[in-house]
């Protein structure tokens, strides 16, 4: 169900970006741009420090990071948002016993670096179906990577440290967005339509809303409270 939504299929003949002027040749249409805030409602967990596996020049203690990043996003998406690819490279790091970014949401076809910023070993795994991997056990200044080519969530893991934990969301179009620090997000190029608009955190769809971006375009703002 996750996966089918992330590949978004084609809205309504209505959010077209093409439309006749006067003379009756093809015009762009103005596109708008969807903004707005995601405040995570739901309590803040605070880990308990928990010892290091090994200590080699780190930290004696881990701390858990608070993980509070969404990611919103239209559930259908117009033709021109399945144009172009993510054939490009990001990083999601093993910093500190920890994925860093927690959350990453890519285009199909994005090439993830997993490099290892840690004086211990660390291992990169998932065995989501969208894609399963496991790329082994690797050193301090290594790094490997893993190319994501199709639409889904992708839960990602250590298999040394239990505590490690990731998100990727993979899309085939291009409207999305991930929040910042203060939980902002904008989502710009939109062609005038109404869409619906999905909030996710932390594993599952929590908020959904109908946005519509008028003829003219323009800005329109959305926000959404996660429980």
């Amino acid at each position: 169900m996750v996966r089918s939504i992330l590949v978004a299929a084609v809205a309504l003949a209505g959010s077209a970006a093409l439309q006749l002027d006067g003379a009756g040749r093809a015009a762009h249409a103005a596109t708008g741009s969807i903004r707005g805030r995601v405040d995570i409602r739901a309590p803040a967990v605070d880990a308990e420090p928990r010892p290091g596996v090994a200590d080699l020049g780190m930290d004696s203690m881990f701390h858990a990071v608070e993980r509070r990043n969404a990611v919103v996003y239209f559930e259908t998406a117009p033709q021109s948002a399945f144009e172009g690819s993510g054939a490009v490279h990001v990083t999601m790091s093993q910093t500190n016993e920890t994925f860093v970014p927690h959350v990453l949401a890519v285009r199909v076809g994005t090439v993830v670096d997993f490099p290892n910023n840690d004086t211990i070993y660390h291992n990169v795994f998932s065995l989501s179906k969208t894609k399963r991997f496991d790329l082994g056990r690797y050193a301090k200044g290594q790094s490997k990577s893993v190319r994501f080519d199709e639409p889904g969530i992708v839960r990602v893991f250590c298999d040394i440290h239990s505590h490690m934990n990731a998100f990727i969301l993979v899309f085939a179009h291009r409207f999305f967005s991930l929040t910042d620090d203060q939980g902002r997000y904008r989502i710009d190029d939109v062609p005038p339509g109404t869409y619906t608009l999905v909030a996710w955190y932390e594993g599952s769809i929590r908020q959904t809303r109908v946005v519509t971006v008028p003829e003219g375009g323009g800005t329109v703002d959305v926000d959404f409270a996660v429980q």
